[in-house]
């Protein structure tokens, strides 16, 4: 689910019968819920729509957690064989892994 920028996940709890998600771009929880995906998608909305009042209201920034920094831990192996790839293909490791990782998404 997509609204303003800001991406949904949303999964069934079929005991309770019902729909419920979660704001996956935040630092901060937003969830929503609903038992109809009419009301799900409105209830989506509204979490986001909420959210940015309460931001505007306290006079802070919506969050925006990612910065394009990655921390990235891998095992020696792993490391050396990434490193030569990317000097065969006259890249920096940096440049090889940002490049696999949008080939994969």
């Amino acid at each position: 689910m997509q609204y303003k920028g800001y991406t949904g996940r949303v999964e069934l709890d079929d005991e309770a019968g019902i729909f419920h998600g979660e704001v996956l771009d935040l630092r901060d929880v937003v969830t929503f819920q609903g038992k109809s995906v009419e009301e799900l998608i409105q209830a989506f909305r509204d979490s986001i729509d909420d959210y940015l009042d309460f931001c505007t209201e306290r006079g802070e920034e919506p969050n925006k957690p990612f910065t394009g920094r990655l921390m990235l831990r891998l095992s020696p192996e792993l490391h050396r064989k990434a490193y030569v790839r990317a000097q065969r293909e006259g890249k920096s490791l940096n440049q090889w892994i940002s490049d696999k990782l949008a080939e994969a998404s």
